[in-house]
């Protein structure tokens, strides 16, 4: 991989000003500039040569963002986008300025949420008290302690959790989802019953959060509410046009 090119933030609509005192990744931290292609710009520094992903370089990528979309849409890169040149860039960018500007639109004005959901780990009493299979065989270990009576304790309490979290989940899903402009699920997370994101309009991203932490309080006997937000609206990009190579994290 070639050590030097320029690392791309974000395409922005074109005449957008940039936030005074915006700095990007590396160390010392990169100045940034837009580089503009007809009605759309990108928002690149120097790449740093080396780069990983290290949290210093992680936080400075994902708090440009959040600067930016202060301003208006940001059609966010991931973390580790880098172009050869900004000649590159403009050949990448110039075929589908009209794809880049309509997801900008669907953006404008909107930040993400996401909702990540893992069965509750302190609520083993609420388990023996609804599961009559669970009760049942709690007793049995208590008559005739063994490794095969524990074992089928152990994997039923297993079971009920992630069961009663399921529930939990969908009733989450649905009760935020028309609080969004649209959802996404997202990749299978190991422990998780739900991992799903919304967009948000940015004026309502209070009450969406007040929504979602009275679901996590109601719902805190079955289900664990891990909440992010507001971010970067990766999750609804439906175009990355970005070019080139990703940097080796």
């Amino acid at each position: 991989m070639p050590e030097s090119g320029v690392y791309v933030y974000a395409i922005v609509p074109a005449g957008r000003r940039l936030p005074a005192g915006l700095t990007g990744v590396g160390s010392p931290a990169a100045a940034v500039r837009s580089v503009p292609q007809g009605r759309v710009a990108a928002v690149i520094s120097e790449a740093p040569p080396k780069l990983r992903a290290r949290r210093r370089d992680l936080l400075a990528h994902q708090q440009l963002l959040l600067r930016l979309s202060e301003a208006g849409p940001v059609l966010p890169m991931r973390f580790g986008m880098v172009a050869f040149d900004e000649d590159t860039l403009r050949d990448q960018l110039a075929p589908r300025e009209t794809d880049h500007l309509a997801v900008l639109r669907h953006l404008s004005g909107a930040v993400e949420f996401n909702v990540k959901a893992l069965p509750a780990q302190d609520a083993l009493a609420s388990v023996v008290a609804e599961d009559k299979a669970v009760r049942r065989l709690r007793d049995a270990v208590r008559r005739q302690p063994g490794y095969e009576a524990s074992l089928r304790l152990g994997q039923a309490v297993a079971a009920a959790l992630e069961g009663r979290a399921l529930e939990a989940g969908r009733r989450m899903l649905q009760e935020l989802a028309p609080r969004a402009r649209a959802v996404a699920q997202g990749p299978d997370v190991q422990g998780c019953v739900l991992n799903a994101s919304f967009l948000v309009d940015r004026a309502d991203s209070d009450a969406f959060r007040s929504a979602a932490e009275e679901m996590a309080r109601v719902s805190r006997d079955r289900v664990e509410l891990r909440l992010a937000g507001p971010l970067p609206c990766y999750s609804f990009v439906a175009v990355e046009g970005t070019p080139a190579r990703t940097a080796g994290a």
